[in-house]
C-alpha cells in the first residue's frame, strides 16, 4: 500500500487495516519459519506498510488533538 493511499483513510480505517496487515504478518512470518515461502522480500514490505500504517496513525490523531 501506497503512503498517498493511507493518507486518504480514516482514522478507523487505518486502525482495521492496521490489525489486518499485522494478522497477514504473523502468518506469513509463521509459514516462513515452518518452510520457504516463494518470496521472503514480503515479509519486508509487509513490514514497511505496517510502519506506514502507524505513521499515518499518530499523525492523524495528533492533528486530531
Amino acid at each position: 500500500m501506497k503512503a498517498s493511499d493511507i493518507k486518504e483513510l480514516t482514522v478507523e480505517d487505518i486502525q482495521a487495516k492496521l490489525e489486518e496487515e499485522k494478522a497477514n504478518y504473523e502468518k506469513l512470518r509463521i509459514s516462513h519459519k515452518m518452510a520457504q515461502i516463494e518470496n521472503p522480500i514480503q515479509l519486508r514490505y509487509m513490514r514497511k506498510t505496517i510502519a506506514r500504517l502507524n505513521t499515518e496513525l499518530s499523525r492523524k490523531l495528533t492533528e486530531a488533538k
